[in-house]
């Protein structure tokens, strides 16, 4: 029987060998505290509203889970993309060695023979383009103003380059997991041919230098990204986290022949909701074991970003519980 760490890369190989599907997260020990995450977090509190270093303006409702960015006529950063460079003053982020100490201990403490340490970057690319300008502006700008787009996408791409460099010199990270949600659960959020003129060259560079330093590379995406299958491989995905059902993954599958992993499969929207019984959230992720399994380089989970996600209680219990009891009927493997 391989260890949950050997099973999730021999998953992720091309040619390799799993004994049985990675149950979800298991492998995985997340590194979410370093200086950039708690610079680029916002002062917001459940109820309130809050600002991170980039000006981006967030809310919290009461009723929701989680902040979001909010966009009024008084709180969008950039309202002119020809003037961006007056409006949007980019932070500069040069942390010292000193700043990483007490983050590389806590890196340091993770069993690396049991678990992959990851660690974060979220608010991607186009995240960080809605997020200063709108939906609106980050639609509508690359076609109304191409060239003051692709500057902007640029000296965004830049300080996130430098943001992987730091991580991967001082936390020593075997994987980061990035986030960038590309569509809808239907459909991209642009065109396929602007989505690789804008935001596909920034990943190129991004996913290379964590290949060149032998780092794994998860995306997040809880989207719908068929149109995109070529390309993902193409940036130097490893495992699309969040591949939402919408997609057509048995196809997927074949497409990728390997290359590239799928983590994701249950639809969160029949399980992840108050009313939702545990028939229904075991049913569904045995649906997703049966269906995507046997097609290979998949894992089951819950389609949002991280470990333990299930909003409702329970939720995330059952799912773990449920592929546990697949991987013993069916590999005889608990």
């Amino acid at each position: 029987m391989l260890s949950i760490k050997e099973n999730f890369l021999e998953t992720i190989k091309k040619d390799g060998s799993p004994d049985r599907l990675v149950n979800q997260w298991e492998a995985v020990e997340m590194i979410y505290l370093d200086p950039y995450f708690i610079a680029q977090s916002p002062a917001v509190e459940r109820g309130g509203t809050g600002k991170n270093d980039w000006g981006i303006t967030m809310i919290w409702p009461e009723d929701q889970p989680a902040f979001a960015p909010y966009h009024t006529e008084d709180t969008i950063v950039i309202k002119d993309l020809t003037k961006w460079r007056d409006q949007f003053k980019a932070p500069t982020y040069d942390f010292p060695a000193e700043a990483w100490t007490d983050f590389k201990a806590a890196a340091d403490q993770i069993d690396r023979n049991e678990k992959i340490p990851t660690a974060f970057m979220h608010s991607g690319l186009f995240e960080r383009l809605h997020g200063l300008m709108g939906f609106e502006g980050a639609l509508t700008g690359l076609m109304e103003f191409p060239d003051e787009y692709m500057e902007l996408c640029e000296t965004i791409g830049a300080i996130r380059l430098r943001e992987a460099e730091d991580k991967i010199k001082y936390l020593e990270p075997e994987m980061i997991l990035f986030h960038d949600d590309w569509g809808m659960k239907n459909s991209l959020f642009m065109r396929p041919k602007h989505w690789q003129k804008f935001i596909k060259p920034h990943y190129e560079k991004l996913y290379k230098l964590c290949h060149e330093a032998g780092v794994i590379v998860m995306h997040h995406a809880d989207s719908f990204l068929e149109p995109l299958a070529e390309d993902l491989m193409e940036i130097g995905i490893d495992i699309w986290q969040g591949a939402l059902p919408e997609n057509d993954i048995p196809k997927l599958q074949e497409q990728f022949a390997g290359r590239l992993t799928m983590m994701g499969g249950l639809d969160a929207s029949l399980v992840d909701r108050a009313d939702a019984t545990e028939d229904v959230i075991r049913g569904e992720a045995r649906r997703a074991c049966e269906t995507y399994g046997p097609g290979g380089h998949f894992i089951p989970c819950m389609t949002y970003g991280g470990p333990s996600s299930g909003i409702y209680p329970n939720v995330d219990d059952f799912v773990t519980d449920e592929i546990a009891r697949y991987n013993k009927e069916t590999y005889g493997i608990g």
